[in-house]
């Protein structure tokens, strides 16, 4: 079974959906998907065959003050309004409907990551937790901490799946695949730290505590995880595709010449991937 890992990022994960839209061009599909974030998203758009669907999400309406702003932040407690994101803009009768149909109807396993921030336990989302205009779960795996308030499902709120497990090659091997791709927003060689999580968890730990130990912990696990799909590409079992730099770029940076030039790094990037599962069809036979 082939799996690609889609970790996210932010305005980052534009590099995914230029990876994605790639293999929708191509032709190349995967038995398995699962998604961090923003990466989750993507793999969304990519299952429902909607090429250039995310590239207006990233170029465009993040622009949109309704979408992300210190307006958002100071009248709601969100940066961003997912709601509006996952739903006025992805409903059925959106201005961009995410094809739900599409989705379930695709043979590939779809899972997303999120954290319950009561328990601090990693949760995977399924198909099956999705409904037309129900997008909840990619709600719930985009809502970073502090930036956002935790976001309900089923009365348990939920944060990123970043801070649960930020890189998750080894719950798609644990699952079955024998083969994986693992798209970085990152370069393969940067290295996360934990400095910049320190304040926000003081400020979750008072309602939190749990989520904000993993917080604590994230940069741990980000490199622990990557480290590991070193080790699975060393071994001709996986396949990093991730930029060569930032291009300028953190989580939140809203400039279009940046996001564009992210998009069309991880679009040339992804002409490693024929290669790769051509490699998985000759051992696999």
């Amino acid at each position: 079974m082939m799996g690609v890992v889609d970790v996210g990022g932010g305005l980052r994960g534009i590099y995914g959906a230029g990876v994605f839209d790639y293999c929708l061009d191509h032709g190349i599909e995967f038995d398995y998907c699962i998604g961090v974030s923003a990466g989750s998203a993507n793999i969304a758009s990519y299952l429902a065959g909607q090429k250039g669907r995310n590239y207006r999400f990233y170029m465009e309406y993040t622009f949109r003050r309704k979408y992300m702003s210190l307006h958002n932040l100071i009248h709601t407690g969100s940066y961003i309004d997912m709601d509006y994101v996952y739903g006025v803009l992805s409903n059925l009768n959106g201005e961009n409907p995410l094809d739900y149909q599409s989705i379930q109807n695709s043979h590939s396993r779809m899972k997303v990551v999120a954290l319950n921030a009561r328990s601090g336990a990693t949760t995977y989302f399924d198909k099956s937790d999705m409904a037309q205009d129900d997008y909840h779960i990619l709600k719930a795996s985009s809502s970073i901490p502090v930036i956002c308030k935790p976001y309900f499902v089923d009365g348990i709120p939920y944060y990123d799946g970043g801070i649960a497990d930020p890189v998750p090659i080894q719950k798609a091997f644990d699952d079955g695949c024998g083969k994986v791709a693992v798209i970085l927003t990152k370069p393969r060689y940067a290295v996360r730290v934990q400095k910049k999580d320190v304040p926000l968890a003081r400020i979750l730990r008072h309602q939190y505590p749990k989520a904000a130990e993993n917080l604590l912990l994230r940069y741990q696990k980000y490199n622990s995880g990557v480290a590991l799909a070193k080790k699975y590409e060393k071994r001709g079992q996986a396949l990093i595709i991730a930029p060569d730099d930032y291009c300028g770029m953190n989580t939140l940076t809203k400039k279009k010449n940046r996001i564009h030039q992210m998009y069309r790094k991880g679009y040339a990037d992804a002409r490693a991937l024929p290669a790769f599962l051509h490699r998985a069809d000759t051992i696999s036979a």
